[in-house]
């Protein structure tokens, strides 16, 4: 337990952040999952807008510090590649 002024105001934070970057990977996850549904269900439209909404997303919460730049990177290419795949 925190016995410092400091440390008791660090836990503090410590949850606020913890509280907003639960947030951010949670909406990530729901914009990859749709994309994911998408390709699933074989619609390429629905595939191609769900891509590029989500894109954006996974990269800002990279930039965010939520998940590292490279497995951002990673996730947005296989489901690029994913998508992509419908077409041929």
């Amino acid at each position: 337990m925190a016995n410092t002024k400091s440390a008791k105001k660090a836990t503090r934070k410590i949850e606020v952040r913890t509280a907003v970057n639960k947030a951010r990977r949670s909406r990530m996850r729901t914009f990859i999952r749709n994309v994911e549904e998408a390709v699933a269900a074989g619609d390429q439209a629905k595939a191609v807008a769900a891509l590029k909404s989500a894109e954006p997303e996974i990269m800002s919460a990279a930039q965010k510090g939520v998940l590292p730049a490279n497995t951002a990177s990673r996730k947005v290419s296989r489901l690029a590649h994913a998508v992509k795949k419908l077409s041929a």
